[in-house]
């Protein structure tokens, strides 16, 4: 008899606000080949050699500003969202974080002192990216193969473009900005190189970052972040029905000098101030929990830079977090697979 379960996988997060945690951090993190994809010797030198001497304190620093009572705001709000999802469904649930101590080994074994033999894993990611959905399969797979050859494991796909998903967050941001007088609502999603957009193009010649090749049809969609982010947009756009020229879309958090997918969101935010936009709200899709990059990076440097430039109001729109729709969303997909899985054994 097998068992079924999920696993929840955010990013992570330092396990305080000492810098000694946050460098900790940021070594894990930084060093993942798949964050930055370049050879180890170069990556070591980069992270190891000029990055970790520099930003730990500066992040500390930053964490330092979000962090709340109760801990790391990603870690607290994905562990009430497990908590929700485990009340809503029927098999086991387990958190896990890609970086840090909450390890995805330790979530695993988690379901395994349950009885759980074949595990869904779900990325907490609604694009995918090698940077993020892809990194967590493939260490899953690594901790499987060494630790749990028992198990079997199937993933939950990007759900970027799921009616279900565009439904609660149309929902979320509409009630965010009722009332609000705001002229102008940006979709800030976290920035990747323009390289891994081109490196997970499986037609290998489609993917041109040219302006046309997200808005024409092709396989190359699947694994390709930067159309699922202007989906998303496009998508929300409809529902709320958005009039043109009042959204746009830009991309956060950039490192290194490497091109990054543009436009770049302090730029986009210091522009709407300068040509006179004085009410603007921001959204967050690239997360579905609040975190550094979100409460820190746009809620108080984003408009640190608006009001810098003549901008009057800022709005920011809060994640999905553990919103109750949100949690019946995720809910059903993690039952209708097990529903699936056990139909088909069935039969």
């Amino acid at each position: 008899m097998t068992k079924k379960g999920a696993l929840l996988v955010n990013l992570g997060s330092p396990d305080s606000t000492d810098p000694k945690d946050v460098k900790k951090y940021l070594d894990e993190f930084l060093m993942d080949p798949r964050v930055i994809d370049v050879p180890y010797w170069l990556r070591s030198f980069i992270v190891r050699g000029i990055v970790l001497n520099t930003r730990p304190k500066k992040s500390a620093e930053a964490y330092s500003k979000i962090w709340w009572e109760e801990g790391s705001p990603l870690i607290v709000l994905s562990e009430r969202l497990r908590d929700k999802v485990d009340d809503h469904t029927g098999i086991p649930i387990a958190l896990a974080m890609r970086y840090g101590s909450m390890t995805i080994k330790k979530g695993l074994q988690e379901l395994k002192e349950k009885g759980v033999t074949e595990v869904l894993i779900v990325p907490l990611y609604p694009q995918f990216a090698m940077a993020t959905t892809e990194t967590i399969m493939v260490l899953a797979e690594e901790l499987r193969q060494e630790f749990f050859p028992e198990m079997t494991f199937d993933s939950l796909p990007a759900f970027y473009n799921k009616p279900e998903y565009i439904e609660v967050l149309s929902k979320s941001i509409a009630e965010k900005l009722e009332g609000l007088d705001y002229e102008h609502l940006l979709f800030s999603y976290h920035g990747v190189p323009e390289r891994h957009i081109k490196k997970r193009d499986i037609t290998k010649s489609h993917c041109k970052i040219d302006g046309q090749c997200c808005i024409t049809h092709s396989p190359a969609h699947k694994f390709c972040y930067r159309h699922q982010c202007y989906e998303v947009t496009r998508l929300v756009g409809e529902k709320l029905q958005l009039k043109e020229g009042t959204f746009s879309t830009s991309f956060q958090s950039r490192l290194g000098f490497d091109p990054w997918l543009q436009p770049y969101t302090d730029r986009t935010i210091e522009k709407l101030g300068l040509t006179g936009i004085n009410k603007m709200a921001i959204v967050t899709p690239a997360f579905v929990s609040d975190c550094l990059e979100t409460l820190e990076e746009i809620a108080m440097e984003g408009e640190e830079i608006f009001h810098e430039v003549g901008g009057k109001e800022f709005t920011t729109i809060p994640c999905l977090n553990d919103r109750e729709d949100w949690v019946r969303v995720l809910s059903g997909w993690i039952d209708r697979w097990a529903i699936v899985e056990v139909e088909t054994a069935i039969a």
